[in-house]
């Protein structure tokens, strides 16, 4: 076996991937086994195969994988209707997530993770952007007055503020989510604006570059609407001491919940005017940690398919992605 294959043979015993399938039965001729296709979309992300015809033609040439994955001869491998059709099986089922749940929860449970560093990254998709919907042109209602040192009502308060409020399940967090494709917007290293189609991944990183919980959204997305999803859903899985993200998370509601969670928030703070506040020395040394949630996207990106997005629609995106990190 070459080292692509020992990495696979590393992947298949960690993630335990026959017990999440469920088996076909019914009436009429017997089903393609579903676990022998699961191992071989992992395969695609390991061995960083582009698309499924790619990845038939290395079944068909490589004894050794189609092995690993199952088949004895290349006469038993199914056609690419047979894998399309699993793949839509696995995104409606959420196979991949439930996979990852399982792996954190059997591996780092029990860890002390010291940093969880979020962030999120473009993911750009061949698919149309949704069309924005259209606005009925009503007048404008009459907007609602409180008195001071009064609560807000829900309808005045912003998505931030509702999902700190403590009136919002996990569950109803993520469904006011967007999940379209849309056109995303945001600047590079360099401060340049970059616009792409497709869908924004975000995701709580530990440390040892392992990815804890990852949401996918709409393109448009700013990235601190989903801090406060992504730390209940983490905070749900591991125990962690600090919780860094970059200056594009900065409110004070993150902070707030970050610490009611019992973490210590590190986010830099905008510069508002001649206003700059900075973060102090101990805080900064334990800011340069971030670097690796960037790390992990570079890695799953140029290692395991993270560029190779080639199926439509938000559940299939995210299972072709959730394989790339089970990989990672």
């Amino acid at each position: 076996m070459g080292d692509l294959h020992q990495a696979f043979v590393r992947a298949l015993s960690l993630l335990h991937l026959d017990g999440f399938v469920t088996p076909n039965r019914g009436r009429g001729r017997p089903a393609h086994d579903r676990a022998c296709v699961a191992r071989a979309f992992l395969a695609k992300a390991v061995f960083n195969i582009p698309h499924t015809r790619a990845l038939l033609d290395r079944l068909a040439h490589d004894p050794t994988l189609r092995r690993l994955c199952g088949w004895e001869r290349a006469a038993e491998v199914p056609d690419e209707s047979v894998f399309s059709r699993a793949f839509s099986e696995f995104a409606d089922a959420e196979f991949a997530q439930r996979v990852h749940a399982a792996l954190i929860q059997r591996t780092q449970s029990e860890r002390l993770v010291g940093h969880i560093l979020r962030d999120g990254s473009a993911i750009e998709a061949r698919e149309k952007a949704a069309p924005k919907p259209a606005q009925a042109k009503e007048p404008r209602p009459r907007r609602l007055h409180r008195k001071a040192g009064t609560a807000k009502r829900v309808e005045q308060m912003t998505r931030i503020e509702r999902q700190a409020s403590g009136t919002m399940t996990l569950a109803e967090m993520m469904a006011e989510l967007p999940r379209a494709c849309n056109v995303g917007c945001k600047p590079n290293s360099k401060g340049v604006r970059e616009y792409w189609t497709g869908y924004k991944l975000h995701m709580d990183v530990a440390d040892g570059q392992i990815p804890i919980s990852c949401v996918l959204t709409s393109a448009s997305l700013n990235d601190n609407q989903v801090a406060i999803p992504l730390a209940v859903l983490t905070a749900q899985r591991v125990t962690s001491c600090y919780d860094l993200m970059d200056a594009g998370y900065d409110s004070e509601a993150i902070r707030r919940h970050s610490r009611g969670l019992g973490h210590v928030p590190i986010i830099p703070y905008q510069k508002h005017g001649t206003v700059e506040q900075e973060l102090a020395p101990h805080e900064k040394a334990r800011y340069r940690e971030r670097t690796t949630a960037e790390r992990v996207y570079s890695r799953l990106k140029d290692e395991f398919g993270g560029r190779w997005v080639r199926v439509r629609g938000w559940a299939k995106v995210m299972t072709h992605l959730m394989f790339g990190i089970l990989a990672l």
